[in-house]
């Protein structure tokens, strides 16, 4: 996994995930489910994002490496969801 990988298909994905986490929002869905639901769709999207972009991997290092690039884009997503629903309305 390199850099640019996940700047490119990263970012407008954190993109998805955070709408998708306001989509859930609107059902009544607060708190720790909130950013336990963008993990949760970071993960799969990053997963998903990384199997469709390379295929399957083959061996235990590629789906390490698919299985890190998951929980990156899951934190970064959780992350950037609790920052902007903790930063200050004004």
């Amino acid at each position: 996994m390199d850099i640019s990988t996940l700047l490119v298909g990263g970012l407008p994905l954190s993109a998805v995930v955070f709408g998708l986490v306001e989509f859930v929002k609107s059902f009544g869905v607060r708190g720790h489910w909130l950013t336990i639901t963008s993990m949760l769709l970071g993960l799969l999207f990053g997963v998903s994002y990384q199997i469709a972009n390379a295929g399957l991997p083959a061996g235990f290092a590629g789906w390490f490496a698919v299985a890190v690039f998951g929980l990156v884009l899951g934190l970064v997503a959780s992350g950037f969801y609790k920052f902007i629903s903790h930063t200050p309305k004004g």
